[in-house]
């Protein structure tokens, strides 16, 4: 027989899964670039579009604002967070350096090998994710890159560091996404050497690895450098 608590519980949960699937839905909806840099909306807006009560609403938009994707303004509601180039930049260095770290970590405690088991989903990831990028089909791509990049960084680092370059990599597509939606050469743009650095990874280089994510990032400058001009 269920206890005096399971009711406030059931609610609790439910009302928490709510929360993170609102979260999930409008992180999506800005990664696709139907919710675009500067964009103004309310709760109340967000609850009438998708027929939910205001309280998940506003729990997942805070969130979201925690994580840096959102802005907030108490009179006006939110809008989406717009990321300048030099953001760009800076997460983009930010990402190379603790990265960086990680494989040196890595080098220092005699890691260099993934168990090739444990790489069989990730490379199905990196091959999707490779496969997207030369069609420039931006709406997969960006999907299967995140998750690559996500079950890659599960294997080879702790969650804090895991998390914490999951969130760098949503903003670096925040602000790039309305960019190579504009761009017809947008497929030179997105980087496809997933492949090559499971490969490598496979091999235990970590030589190699740094190399591979050394051009990753000078792609991603480069991209950058033509924004500007």
């Amino acid at each position: 027989m269920p206890g005096p608590g399971t009711r406030a519980a059931n609610t609790a949960v439910t009302r928490s899964t709510l929360r993170q699937q609102l979260a999930d839905a409008l992180r999506d909806e800005v990664l696709a670039g139907r919710l675009l840099p500067g964009q103004e909306f309310t709760v109340k807006q967000i609850a009438e579009q998708y027929g939910v009560s205001a309280t998940p609403v506003r729990e997942a938009l805070v969130d979201l604002t925690a994580q840096g994707l959102l802005d907030s303004d108490q009179h006006r509601g939110f809008s989406v967070h717009r990321f300048s180039a030099s953001d760009y930049r800076a997460m983009v260095e930010s990402r190379s350096l603790v990265i960086d770290g990680v494989i040196r970590h890595a080098e220092r405690e005699g890691r260099t090998r993934v168990s090739a088991v444990a790489l069989v989903s990730v490379r199905r990831r990196a091959e999707e994710a490779a496969r997207t990028a030369r069609c420039g089909d931006l709406d997969i791509h960006i999907g299967y890159d995140l998750r690559f990049w996500y079950e890659l960084g599960s294997l080879v680092s702790n969650a804090y560091i895991c998390g914490f370059l999951h969130q760098l990599r949503v903003r670096t597509w925040v602000f790039a996404v309305p960019h190579l939606r504009a761009d017809p050469d947008r497929r030179q743009w997105l980087w496809s050497g997933h492949e090559e650095l499971i490969d490598v990874v496979n091999l235990g280089d970590l030589t190699a690895a740094r190399n591979v994510i050394r051009a990753y990032n000078d792609q991603a400058f480069a991209w950058a450098d033509r924004l500007e001009r």
